[in-house]
């Protein structure tokens, strides 16, 4: 900045290097007099003598015998060109230019990147780390465990608190086992496993994906190659690596070979299956796909005999049907109405990949929503469902343009259910299931009738009859949702030609809300005024202090962490105006606030209200 200083004195300013220069003619005599006043060192000034022939020289002076600081920042703040009252927090950067957004950033970006940054920023970190890990469990750090509680906040208050027919409940991890008999998980929980003969590892059977080497020009087939399932471009590429090295075993190398037909390995025959390469030993070594329950046993009590036998929940969908009649005689819900649980679930999984996409600990949210029987009533309010729960994976800020629908149809259905319809998210690892949506029919609540004995029917008071309601279930892991959010987040953009790489939290599950940035740390005024307004914030939400560095360097630490507001006070907030300056992450634009309306304006942009 070039003003009019005091004095008749002309003043440069560098808010980037928190430097002020004053400059001044010395009378009649052809010399520029310099003061560079620095406000971490307010006691000296350093001056500088230039003449008209070249001459240098240097001296040191006391801040006495210099203009005031504070005079010359008043004359700079009236001198500004933008709307904002001078700070030095809104020349740091110089953010007058609207960044430059990276909209290829995503598409570039591998799982292992997702994975470090979540470690590298303290969201999730490998379970007993120090133990060299436990494979299917993570731990959620100081950011995660705050991203976390958020997400489960957010989903409460859309799903529960902001409506009349939705009420929650928070069930036990351990049932009575005879509510997985009638549900049937005991007999049918389980995922196809085939194993490596020569390796003894095991895996998925629908998670691997086999596909022959055909030679184009005679259609011979040379062998099998067999990969993990991931996105189609990683599938292919490393199907290519295995049909190269089977085109050379079989003097045919650099022959053109047939698209490969992919399908897993719950499709192939036993024939088949005698020429599929296992993916540990690279040779046919894997055994016919069977079934696996993947429900985790435990004993309750001092005996370890079988009638101590007990399991950790796969789902939370049967603590909410068990607990049905004790709701409906507490709360006073008439149909059509909804019971939501959050809570955690475990699944003995084969495989556990693709970070915590699939975990063998996880948590759950779900509701069991109750509508009348009858074939021409459970549709509408499926669709209804699914656009509800779109719009709120919207409001958490999931990208749309990554987001897809999966309808389940013919074998995709549960032998029970109705309808399905998942909601899709592009990962890095291919377009995976997020959250489904299903018509369960009565099933469940006429299993466990027959399986208890009591009744669980309903009785309509305007119709007079009694039945077993129906139910629509909306379902989401709370994980795979932390995944997608990270995903959706991630963000390059590009500053007056600098390179910025940034998480873009939606305000509302940001872990960090607020950074409150001193602008210096060692003027008591200053710091007080700051450490006032942030303990006023904590009171609120999650926020940070941070007074160590150069603004602009603490404005990238709260970028990269997705904080989506910093506030700097400044030395007009103590001399002068009694405002802060409130920056904002995405856009990076600056607005001056007074420091009595920071509470309102930020629970407007962080709360909505």
């Amino acid at each position: 900045h070039l003003v009019q200083g005091p004095s008749g004195t002309t003043a440069l300013y560098f808010p980037s290097q928190e430097v002020a220069v004053q400059c001044q003619i010395s009378g009649n005599t052809p010399c520029i007099f310099i003061s560079i006043i620095m406000p971490s060192y307010r006691n000296v000034a350093l001056a500088m003598f230039l003449t008209l022939h070249g001459a240098l020289g240097f001296g040191l002076r006391t801040s006495s015998l210099i203009a005031s600081s504070a005079s010359l920042r008043r004359t700079m703040s009236k001198a500004t060109t933008t709307t904002a009252i001078y700070s030095t927090a809104e020349a740091t950067e110089s953010e007058k230019k609207t960044p430059i957004k990276n909209e290829e950033a995503y598409s570039k970006v591998k799982m292992e990147d997702i994975v470090s940054l979540c470690k590298r920023r303290g969201i999730i970190f490998p379970s007993s780390e120090i133990y060299n890990g436990f494979a299917g469990f993570f731990d959620y750090g100081p950011l995660g465990s705050e991203l976390k509680k958020n997400v489960k906040d957010n989903f409460w208050r859309h799903f529960v608190q902001r409506r009349e027919d939705v009420v929650g409940i928070d069930s036990s991890i351990i049932h009575n086992p005879t509510t997985w008999q009638s549900s049937g998980h005991l007999d049918g929980f389980s995922d196809p496993m085939v194993d490596c003969k020569e390796t003894k590892l095991r895996y998925r059977a629908d998670q691997l994906f086999c596909a022959p080497v055909t030679v184009e020009e005679c259609g011979t087939t040379v062998g099998f190659v067999c990969v993990l399932e991931a996105n189609d471009e990683d599938m292919v590429k490393a199907a290519k690596k295995q049909a190269k090295k089977l085109l050379k075993e079989s003097d045919r190398k650099g022959q053109a070979i047939q698209p490969f037909a992919f399908k897993d390995l719950t499709q192939v025959s036993e024939e088949e299956m005698g020429q599929i390469p296992s993916p540990g030993s690279g040779k046919p070594t894997l055994t016919m796909p069977r079934d696996f329950n993947l429900m985790f046993q435990t004993n309750v009590g001092a005996m370890q005999d079988g009638s101590s036998v007990a399991y950790l929940r796969p789902e939370t969908a049967q603590g909410i049907f068990i607990n049905y009649k004790n709701v409906i005689g507490t709360s006073r819900q008439k149909l059509p109405f909804g019971i939501a649980q959050i809570g955690k679930a475990f699944r003995n999984e084969i495989t556990p990949r693709n970070f915590i996409f699939r975990s063998r600990e996880f948590e759950q949210m779900e509701i069991e929503y109750f509508i009348p029987p009858g074939d021409d009533v459970w549709q509408p309010f499926h669709e209804k469902w699914i656009a509800d729960s779109k719009a709120f994976l919207e409001t958490v800020g999931l990208r749309e343009d990554l987001m897809g629908y999966d309808i389940h149809e013919g074998d995709g259905l549960a032998h029970y259910a109705r309808a399905c319809t998942d909601i899709t998210f592009k990962f890095p690892f291919g377009e995976q299931e997020l959250m489904g949506i299903a018509a369960r029919g009565n099933f469940d609540l006429t299993s466990h009738t027959e399986g208890s004995g009591k009744t669980l029917d309903y009785f309509d008071e305007e119709t007079k009859e009694k039945f077993i309601p129906h139910v629509i279930e909306p379902s989401l892991g709370v994980d795979r949702l932390i995944l997608a959010l990270i995903c959706s987040a991630y963000a390059e953009d590009e500053v007056n030609g600098e390179k910025r790489n940034y998480l873009s939290f939606h305000p509302s599950i940001a872990p960090v809300k607020v950074s409150v940035l001193p602008l210096v740390k060692n003027k008591e005024p200053l710091v007080k005024a700051a450490r006032e307004l942030f303990e006023k914030l904590q009171m609120r939400w999650n926020v940070q202090w941070d007074q160590t560095g150069a603004i602009g360097r603490r404005y990238r630490r709260a970028d990269e962490i997705g904080v989506p507001f910093c506030v700097t006070v400044d030395f007009e907030t103590i001399e002068d105006d009694g405002a802060v300056t409130i920056r904002d992450r995405d856009t990076t634009e600056q607005v001056r606030i007074p420091i009595d309306e920071v509470v309102p304006y930020l629970s407007k942009m962080i709360d909505g209200y």
